[in-house]
Parts: structure tokens; C-alpha cells; sequence
């Protein structure tokens, strides 16, 4: 990713502790879309247009199915053509 395509680069941490209100068996599925919806939300971005690093998702399911983390510290990445990247930094 050449750095010219970046219009936007920020480290974010998001919470993750609505999934503890989800059952059991969900968690980390729940995790995983309310990640997508809360930086759709602070980036004003359509939630198709955001990728995840399969990184990302490893930390979330490192625990297994039934223990996601509870917050992430994760860097968001703006490209101009209208996609969002999330890694971690």
C-alpha cells in the first residue's frame, strides 16, 4: 500500500464489552460486527467497505468462542478510495 492512498491514519481503542450481553455461543461473532459498526459509525464509512485484518480476528477468537477481549487497541487506516482498513498497530 503505497502511502500516497492514505487519507486518514488513526489509533483507536474500541470497546468490546457489549458482546458480554450476547449468549454465550456468539461472542466473538458479536464482537466482530460491533468492531465494523463502531468504525462505520466514528469514520462515517458503509460497513462492506471495511476490511479486517485476519490478525484482528485471531486476537478476538484467541480465547475461544466464549471469551472475547473486553477493549482493542486498534489503527485504523482511511484509504481515499473509500475503504477501511483495521490492524493492529
Amino acid at each position: 500500500m503505497p502511502d500516497d492512498e492514505v487519507s486518514k491514519e488513526i489509533i483507536m481503542n474500541i470497546p468490546l464489552r457489549e458482546a458480554k450481553l450476547s449468549s454465550r455461543k456468539r461472542r466473538a461473532d458479536t464482537s466482530i460486527s460491533i468492531l465494523r459498526n463502531y468504525v462505520s459509525k466514528k469514520l462515517k464509512v458503509d460497513t462492506s467497505k471495511i476490511w479486517i485484518d485476519p490478525k484482528v480476528s485471531e486476537t478476538i477468537w484467541k480465547k475461544g468462542r466464549e471469551k472475547p477481549p473486553s477493549k482493542l487497541s486498534l489503527k485504523i487506516i482511511k484509504l481515499e478510495e473509500g475503504t477501511t482498513e483495521i490492524i493492529l498497530p
